[in-house]
């Protein structure tokens, strides 16, 4: 794949099974199980025992999206995910977040930071593929010809092209998951979506994820959006939709 390290690219099917996936982890026998479990898929891996490694690779190589542990020798998941996500020609890499934690509070920190998806440990590897395929999937979607440029709805703008929100005109940091939800129900504005709708609409058919999992992706999402997040309501035992106040 012809690329300057680290840029995004619009991706078709054929580069897309060139994509560079960089895997962040200190355990060897992880390494080898995700390698091998990769083998199939065409991609080039890359792999790093150390935040810091991993920083390394993305600053030589780049990458198409990163799988991370968390729990690290010296820099920690979570720090080099912000790392990460702080410059900008990593901002639009998905960051899968590998964790032995799966409580809410741990899994939320990581989103808030810029995760677009998280898996718990032990964790099957044809599920992380899965999840990877559907990370360079959103990668590689962008706008027909037809489809609308732009969405706004009382202080929040979307920029389609741009892949961008902002709030009273000043851009939001959203992940790439965060995003995808916030712009189907803002083009969907007043029609109620339930959880699995939703993971479908943004990951598509039969992904593998819990309610629970939805519901913290909304939590970080709103909590970003700050008061415009109330226009993403709950219905109760149902699911999700935005309305404008």
């Amino acid at each position: 794949m012809n690329k300057a390290p680290g840029n995004k690219v619009s991706m078709n099917k054929a580069s897309m099974n060139k994509a560079v996936i960089l895997i962040v982890e200190d355990d060897p026998g992880i390494q080898e199980m995700l390698t091998l479990a990769f083998s199939g898929e065409g991609w080039r891996l890359l792999a790093a025992g150390t935040g810091e490694e991993g920083i390394a690779l993305l600053e030589k190589h780049g990458a198409d999206c990163v799988i991370l542990d968390i729990m690290l020798p010296g820099m920690d998941g979570l720090r080099t995910l912000k790392k990460i996500k702080a410059e900008g020609r990593w901002k639009s890499v998905p960051v899968i977040l590998a964790t032995a934690k799966g409580e809410e509070p741990d899994i939320v920190t990581g989103l808030e930071l810029g995760a677009d998806d998280y898996i718990v440990k032990p964790y099957s590897p044809r599920v992380l593929t899965a999840r990877i395929r559907a990370a360079l999937r959103r990668l590689e979607e962008s706008p027909e010809d037809g489809e609308k440029k732009f969405w706004q709805a009382g202080n929040l703008t979307i920029d389609v092209l741009r892949h961008e929100v902002l709030r009273e005109g000043k851009p939001l940091d959203l992940s790439a998951t965060e995003f995808a939800i916030l712009l189907h129900l803002m083009s969907h504005r007043d029609i109620v979506f339930s959880r699995n709708q939703l993971i479908a609409a943004v990951h598509g058919p039969d992904y593998p994820v819990t309610d629970r999992s939805v519901d913290v992706q909304i939590l970080a999402l709103r909590k970003k959006l700050k008061e415009a997040g109330e226009m993403i309501e709950t219905i109760r035992g149902v699911g999700y939709r935005f309305r404008e106040p």
